[in-house]
């Protein structure tokens, strides 16, 4: 069957809805990251916290997923996921991270680097038990995250057999394979499109001092 192809390369759009400039910038990445999301929610947009995961194994090898961001105060950003799972052994191999959020609606984009660490037990089990029953469920179906399985029927079958081991009224336990993680930044860019690709970049960096700079970046 014949099909036309695409042509790939002049596929584009023309920026338009605003500019950056750095005195309209929080002196913190944080806030003005939380500004951000908030419009990012406002706009109603799907899943406005689903954010690109890169790790890097010991050997230098990189992967990059989606997750989703699960917590945000002024020491970083939080995540949760299998700790057996590919980013989680990569993670404990080498903890530099880097995430990014893409808000296509709103032209904006921000990409982070930083250092990852665990959270505490106690922070992941009072995230485990906000979940649904049947997503603490999950976590246990797959608890090996990443690896072979022989196909859908092994994950049907585990999702099964868990649910009679942990009824919902008993209430699921925290595997001890599963948690969070957070993500402290080292440098945030923020990215707001504009006409013909001259878009604004701006980065936060944090100096010796602790403090905050922050530059424009060339497009």
């Amino acid at each position: 069957m014949n099909r036309e192809s695409i042509d790939i390369a002049a596929l584009r759009e023309n920026y338009t809805r605003g500019g950056l400039q750095r005195e309209d910038l929080a002196p913190d990445p944080i806030a003005q990251f939380q500004q951000w999301m908030e419009d990012a929610v406002a706009a109603n947009l799907l899943e406005p916290n689903a954010m690109s995961l890169a790790t890097v194994s010991q050997d230098g090898h990189p992967s990059i997923r989606t997750v989703l961001l699960k917590g945000l105060d002024e020491r970083g950003f939080r995540f949760f996921t299998n700790y057996r799972s590919q980013k989680g052994q990569e993670l404990a191999e080498n903890d530099s991270a880097a995430i990014s959020f893409l808000w296509k609606d709103l032209e904006r984009q921000v990409n982070i680097q930083g250092r990852v660490e665990k959270v505490s037990v106690a922070e992941s089990e009072a995230y485990f038990r906000s979940r649904p029953y049947l997503s603490q469920i999950g976590a246990w179906v797959s608890e090996a995250q990443s690896g072979e399985i022989s196909g859908r029927c092994y994950l049907e079958e585990r999702e099964e057999m868990l649910q009679v081991r942990h009824p919902e009224r008993e209430g699921v336990p925290l595997p001890e394979f599963w948690g969070g993680y957070i993500l402290t930044p080292i440098r945030v860019e923020f990215w707001q499109g504009r006409e013909s690709r001259l878009h604004d970049r701006l980065r936060y960096q944090i100096a010796p001092n602790g403090r905050w700079d922050i530059v424009r970046l060339s497009p």
